[in-house]
């Protein structure tokens, strides 16, 4: 019976043979022939022993160390790429860090599956698409790689939006890559993609319908980028939403509110709502009333007004050709109301606080110079007749 076994065996491995690295199936065939011959040749699934075991060594080999082999792999280019002046073959390299790794991987599996005699069609169709995926990876990092380029592209034609008409077109890219690369895995798998895509014209009109959002979003993109009323970067309120906007996309724009959570809006309600822009308005209004005690005399009153017209038309942070006014306005319950009205000349919220503090501060001063007191919320209670003691 042993005598069958070892026959049986000898003639599956004189049969041995695979088409991807041989070199290692040789090797393997010299360890049948060994003094071990006896442990390495055991059939499990009729298959030997020495090659299921290299097969999940291979494997774990290759996943193991892809990301090694792809740091080897750019550092071996990238004296090449540090020879050219541009920087986008830098960028690319970089890019391609994932797509290079995911070769080794792929060898890894290919070799895995050789090793164990497993080259059915299946198999195949499933290396195929991963090579394709692998394919289409690359492509789709070399498009975020040269997104520069793009954007310089859309330099030319408007300075302005150059960066939200470059990120339109780079999603319109990645889903046409996309797309295609789905349809050449569907072909690999036999699906006829042709008769795939007929096949939903006939549910067009339900996937219309049921799309009719996405496309109204779509043209509230286009009608946001056409009409500028926002860009990225600036500060804006739509409704009860605001924040800064950091990306606007094919179908929603999000913002960062200054709570900083991320809110997304779609560019339809966008497009259709009031868009309250602060970013462009260049100057940003300081508004105020101060009050005085009551005991304040009119020359006081008078002086205090002159020295802080004075004031905010010497200062540099105020806008001199926007409105100024300051005025003795109201007299209040316990306080005399004097109004001051301007206008910074920087919208950024932090440079105008700045120009805000400093003119409380000078404000504070000339009301200690002329010897007034601010006023704060109280009540005198007069008596005119006291009771008479019991």
């Amino acid at each position: 019976m042993h005598d069958n076994n070892t026959t049986q065996t000898h003639e599956i491995i004189e049969q041995l043979d695979i088409n991807f690295f041989p070199q290692i199936q040789t090797l393997l065939n010299e360890l049948y022939k060994s003094q071990y011959e006896s442990f390495w040749s055991q059939l499990i699934f009729n298959i030997p022993l020495a090659n299921i075991l290299t097969a999940f060594f291979s494997l774990c080999f290759f996943l193991m160390l892809r990301k090694l082999f792809a740091t080897l792999t750019i550092k071996v280019l990238q004296p090449l790429a540090q020879r050219t002046k541009t920087y986008y073959d830098d960028r690319i390299l970089s890019a391609l860090k994932g797509p290079i790794s995911f070769i080794f991987v792929t060898i890894g599996v290919r070799l895995f599956f050789a090793l164990l005699f497993l080259e059915t069609p299946f198999i195949n169709k499933l290396i195929d698409s991963m090579i394709i995926f692998n394919i289409f990876w690359a492509l789709y990092a070399l498009i975020h790689a040269l997104r520069g380029a793009i954007y310089h592209f859309t330099e030319q034609f408007n300075p302005e939006l150059s960066h939200e008409v470059g990120n339109f077109l780079l999603n319109i890219i990645r889903g046409i890559l996309i797309a295609i690369g789905l349809g050449t895995v569907l072909q690999t798998w036999g699906i006829n993609v042709t008769g795939l895509v007929a096949g939903l014209g006939i549910g067009g009109l339900a996937f219309a319908l049921a799309a009719k959002d996405t496309a109204a979003n779509l043209f509230g993109s286009i009608a946001l980028l056409l009409d500028k009323s926002i860009r990225i970067g600036e500060w804006i309120k739509i409704d009860n939403v605001e924040g800064t906007v950091e990306d606007i996309g094919m179908r929603t724009t999000k913002i960062r509110s200054f709570q900083k959570s991320l809110i997304t809006l779609p560019n339809q309600m966008i497009a259709n709502s009031p868009i309250e822009n602060f970013s462009r308005r260049g100057i940003r209004r300081i508004k105020m009333t101060i009050g005085l005690t009551y005991d304040a005399k009119s020359e006081q009153i008078e002086k205090i007004i002159l020295d802080i017209k004075t004031m905010l038309r010497n200062h540099e942070g105020i806008a001199q050709n926007e409105t100024m006014l300051v005025n003795f306005t109201t007299f209040d319950d316990s306080s005399l109301g004097i109004l001051i009205y301007t206008f910074s000349k920087t919208s950024n919220w932090e440079k105008y606080l700045s120009i805000q503090e400093d003119i409380n501060l000078k404000i504070m001063k000339i009301i200690e110079e002329n010897n007034a007191t601010f006023a704060f919320p109280s009540q005198s209670l007069y008596i005119e007749n006291l009771p008479k003691s019991i």
